[in-house]
């Protein structure tokens, strides 16, 4: 039986910064001419899908935006559901709040009025934020991070990420948050899946991270390929909770994949 469907990571697994990734067009143009579904998902909490038709399209990967996901597109989605009317503190950047705002949702600067804090990454974050956040969190509010994500691949260089945002209001505050939502958290499974459109059966999963991109596959009962592109490699696997069914070198190995029947697999 073949798959159908394929979820692939953006940030170092198909691309750096801008640039492609050695070996991912190849294994995107393998997967393509597979008949494989494809469908991004990010853990980018700032930039809409339509960005990333753009982005992509320059590093030669065409996609539309409805598929595309992102960490923004779940957080929005989760909070339209659970808290389409509370005031939003929200800790991250420009392009968050306008996500935001576009879907309707309201944000306040005021300690007193917020009744959710969402916590992003943002460059510019400070002791300030850190002592703002940790006082719109005395009350009890919920505490929610648009993804979990510590580290993410940049052009040069990995930087810090949401998680490091999350991670630092979380120790002051000494709370963890309710809820992170971008993978492998159970919105996202649930918009992946729904936007995918074939059966978790029949769908792979590629990234480049054991304990977002592989952890959601395991979770969604998808078939897992781990990529040493981004920000983990093969030694990894070994301390780590996640199995994959699969360890490659790029994108390009896909064809290691397809060629097999289904059944118990490792690197």
């Amino acid at each position: 039986m073949d798959y159908e469907g394929i979820v692939l990571d953006v940030d170092g697994t198909v691309v750096r910064g801008d640039e492609p990734i050695d070996g991912a067009s190849e294994g995107y143009r393998i997967a393509a001419e597979a008949g494989l579904e494809p469908l991004f998902v990010s853990n980018n909490p700032t930039k809409p899908p339509a960005a990333y038709v753009d982005r992509l399209g320059s590093a030669g990967f065409a996609v539309d935006a409805d598929r595309v996901i992102t960490a923004g597109t779940v957080t929005v989605e989760y909070l339209k559901r659970h808290h389409a009317d509370d005031e939003l503190f929200v800790i991250g950047e420009s392009g968050l709040f306008k996500l935001l705002s576009s879907a309707g949702l309201s944000t306040t600067e005021s300690i007193e009025d917020a009744e959710v804090l969402l916590a992003s990454l943002d460059r510019k974050f400070d002791y300030e934020d850190l002592s703002r956040a940790l006082w719109v969190l005395e009350d009890g509010i919920p505490f929610l991070g648009t993804d979990p994500d510590v580290v993410i691949p940049a052009r040069e260089r990995d930087v810090p990420g949401s998680g490091a945002v999350i991670n630092a209001i979380a120790g002051v505050a000494e709370r963890e948050p309710d809820l992170v939502c971008g993978k492998p958290s159970d919105p996202a499974i649930d918009l992946v899946t729904r936007r995918i459109g074939v059966a978790p059966e029949d769908c792979l999963v590629v990234g480049d991270r054991l304990d977002t991109d592989v952890a959601l596959g395991e979770r969604a009962g998808m078939t897992t390929a781990l990529v040493t592109t981004g920000v983990t490699d093969e030694a990894d696997v070994a301390d780590s909770p996640y199995d994959p069914d699969y360890v490659l070198d790029s994108l390009a190995d896909i064809d290691r994949i397809l060629r097999v029947d289904r059944g118990p697999r490792s690197g």
